[in-house]
């Protein structure tokens, strides 16, 4: 099943001449729900190997490559381009089109005194800051590195509740 293959269709009117056209309505939005998000039982988890695309993945894990809209769709992924994780021939491009110097500072990290101890606090790297002697610092390339780090681990719905997900998904959509 194709994500859009459920969506509704409406007439539209593209060219202003009083003949619509009929297309899908892509306007329609669901999701999951904050508590079956947090609802592990739900879920196997998955780290993305480099260049691994979603459509890969479903046909490893679901055997079939049609399904990738479920692991976009347990993820919270609305932009493919810019919330899936990059292959390293990717990231390599993006760092280095987008900082002048990848190894100058992003910014300082130091660790937290109270509370929750093992928790970083960043401290920009500007003028305005007097920087601790401790302080940690990360360079604009572990910055971005680490941003591709945490869009690794994703959700990966259990094969179990797949027909499950593709029902809830044709009701929702239908309005019931």
């Amino acid at each position: 099943m194709s994500y859009f293959t459920n969506f509704p269709k409406v007439v539209v009117d593209v060219y202003g001449n009083n003949s619509g056209i009929l297309l899908t309505d892509i306007t329609r939005r669901v999701r999951f729900s904050d508590l079956a998000k947090r609802n592990n039982i739900l879920f196997d988890f998955y780290d993305v190997q480099g260049g691994e695309t979603p459509e890969y993945i479903a046909s490893e894990f679901y055997g079939d490559p049609l399904l990738h809209w479920v692991i976009l769709f347990a993820n919270d992924i609305h932009d493919r381009y810019d919330d899936w994780p990059m292959s390293v021939q990717e990231f390599e491009a993006y760092v280095t089109e987008k900082y002048a110097d990848v190894n100058a500072v992003h910014h300082y990290e130091i660790y937290q005194t109270s509370g929750d101890t093992t928790r970083t606090i960043e401290i920009p790297a500007d003028n305005a800051n007097t920087i601790p002697v401790d302080a940690i610092t990360v360079t604009n390339y572990e910055y971005e590195d680490r941003l591709q780090d945490s869009k690794r681990r994703i959700r990966l719905i259990k094969k179990e509740y797949i027909s499950q997900i593709k029902q809830e998904l044709r009701s929702r959509l239908r309005g019931n």
